[in-house]
């Protein structure tokens, strides 16, 4: 074998990342009943056997798709989130941190919006890769309260409200044009600000 020529577990490998990237875009931007396993390995030029040789359903694709996507989300959240200082400065990095995926990875939050709409068991599967970091949230929250960094509230579902506010914000962009702001980096980047200065304004004890 050359040093150019892929092994066979190397195009296996690539085969089913594309796979997964295709999935995910679809998903994320089409929405799930809209995507088809047609047009998926048309999309990959493979045959639809292929695809189910590595899922064996459209629903256990879209699992693949979640695990994959949930794990990419949480890292990239926990990242920001230790990078980060405490008090308000660590909700602030969390927003930012949401709309540079808005921005970069739209399909990610587009998935999000998707598995929530689909619901369990979906929905469920997702939460249960999220539930640590959310529980970590929570406790941070919480801490931040008793510390009289943040004002005083339920952490839970102060965390509901706060996600629901950034990805709603970062990512509707059927909402954003309803109300007349076309969706750009720069009305992307004053959308951060003014969420950013929203949520200071709440949270942040005079």
């Amino acid at each position: 074998m050359s040093d150019t020529e892929a092994s066979p577990e190397v195009d296996a490998r690539t085969t089913h990342d594309r796979l997964l990237d295709a999935a995910l875009e679809s998903f994320g931007t089409k929405g799930y009943d809209a995507t088809s396993l047609d047009q998926l390995a048309n999309e990959l030029g493979v045959r639809k056997q292929t695809i189910l040789y590595y899922h064996p359903s459209k629903v256990a694709l879209l699992d693949a798709v979640i695990d994959r996507s949930a794990t990419e989300l949480t890292d990239a959240l926990e990242d920001a989130a230790a990078r980060s200082g405490g008090g308000f400065d660590r909700i602030e990095a969390i927003v930012r941190s949401v709309f540079r995926l808005a921005v970069r990875r739209p399909e990610l939050l587009g998935l999000l919006r998707e598995v929530t709409r689909l619901g369990p068991p979906a929905s469920n599967r997702i939460l249960d890769v999220f539930e640590p970091m959310i529980e970590r949230a929570t406790g941070f929250l919480a801490s931040e309260m008793d510390a009289g960094h943040l004002r005083r509230c339920d952490a839970r579902l102060l965390l509901v409200s706060v996600y629901s506010t950034i990805v709603g914000v970062a990512t509707e962009v059927e909402v954003l044009r309803a109300v007349g702001i076309e969706p750009s980096l720069r009305s992307a980047a004053q959308r951060r600000r003014e969420v950013i200065e929203f949520l200071r304004a709440a949270l942040v004890p005079d």
